[in-house]
């Protein structure tokens, strides 16, 4: 072998030192933009330079804060499995509009740490609260997806208006998903026991079948399936940690919100799609706008639990157009 071979990777050889060099790179970034260890100090806070917001218990949540700091914030709380990116399309429209929009990844989920425990809605409200004060934010929209509109019911439940000015619950979860003797229209327990029996034998196939099926109504004649929404859902799915994302399903599943809805008092926005798959709209969204005192329903004829993503054009303007009004 000459100097030159030695010296001049074949292209097979050069594309892994470049992928190994890349990764070692996004590796020290991560390092480099990871907090330090959690702080036992008695209260939320945010590490300076940092994404992440430490809870009282310790745990940290990495919070995405776009747009301009003098804007009027929008809080953005993402569904099950997914993380904040499941937000971005809604962001960048109301960043470039001129708002402060945030998001955190559910403790669990996505970039945030992996507590062992945590995982309901107690603490998902808790956690919420903890960026809000953190980020000292006020006179906020409070907008949350599935899981997160159960987060945004229970936080306002738990911590009250004081710094909400409005909410929106899109896809959302409450008043209680769950089949029982007060809720003879419900899920079925089995619906969600085989989700979590799926997950517990093959998660990753899980999160693959739920995106390519009912999720965006991909299983529906003549759906043109995106293969990129597919992917994207999958990644962000496999990022959370396994005891999170299987926990988590009983909190949106068993949780019930009718006392906490008893307690919005700010002007609420209820999205659903009618042919909703994963939360049906008749347990769920028709039932809330009727809970929550003056409160406006929207359905989507047609639309998917999904619409953040398959509707996002028409969600963002209805959004825009309720917090303007």
């Amino acid at each position: 072998m000459n100097a030159n071979e030695m010296t001049q990777p074949n292209g097979a050889a050069r594309r892994k030192m470049l992928v190994g060099s890349s990764a070692a790179a996004l590796a020290a970034a991560s390092i480099a933009a990871a907090p330090s260890s959690a702080r036992a100090t008695g209260k939320s806070a945010v590490q300076h330079g940092s994404p992440y917001v430490t809870t009282k218990d310790g745990v940290q949540l990495y919070v995405k804060d776009w747009g301009p700091r003098d804007g009027r914030p929008i809080v953005f709380s993402h569904g099950w499995p997914l993380s904040s990116d499941s937000w971005d399309a809604q962001m960048l429209f109301f960043a470039n509009q001129g708002y402060r929009v945030v998001a955190h990844d559910r403790r669990g989920h996505g970039r945030s740490s992996q507590p062992w425990d945590g995982h309901d809605m107690d603490h998902y409200a808790d956690d919420l609260a903890a960026v809000v004060q953190a980020l000292n934010l006020s006179n906020a929209v409070h907008v949350g997806f599935s899981t997160g509109g159960g987060e945004v019911t229970r936080y306002i439940g738990r911590h009250g208006t004081k710094r909400v000015a409005k909410a929106v619950l899109v896809s959302a979860v409450p008043p209680l998903m769950v089949k029982g003797p007060s809720n003879p229209n419900g899920v079925p327990i089995d619906a969600f026991d085989s989700t979590r029996a799926a997950l517990v034998a093959n998660r990753s196939q899980l999160f693959k079948d739920i995106p390519s099926g009912p999720f965006y109504g991909f299983n529906r004649p003549g759906a043109k399936a995106s293969q990129g929404m597919i992917d994207s859902w999958w990644a962000q799915g496999m990022q959370g940690s396994h005891k999170a994302t299987l926990d988590s399903i009983k909190a949106f599943s068993e949780t019930d919100f009718h006392d906490d809805l008893k307690k919005f008092d700010v002007p609420t926005l209820v999205v659903h799609g009618d042919d909703d798959q994963i939360v049906p709209i008749d347990v769920a969204g028709r039932l809330t706008a009727t809970l929550v005192k003056g409160a406006k329903l929207i359905v989507y004829n047609g639309a998917p639990h999904g619409l953040t993503e398959t509707h996002k054009d028409q969600l963002n303007g209805d959004l825009l157009k309720f917090i303007k009004g």
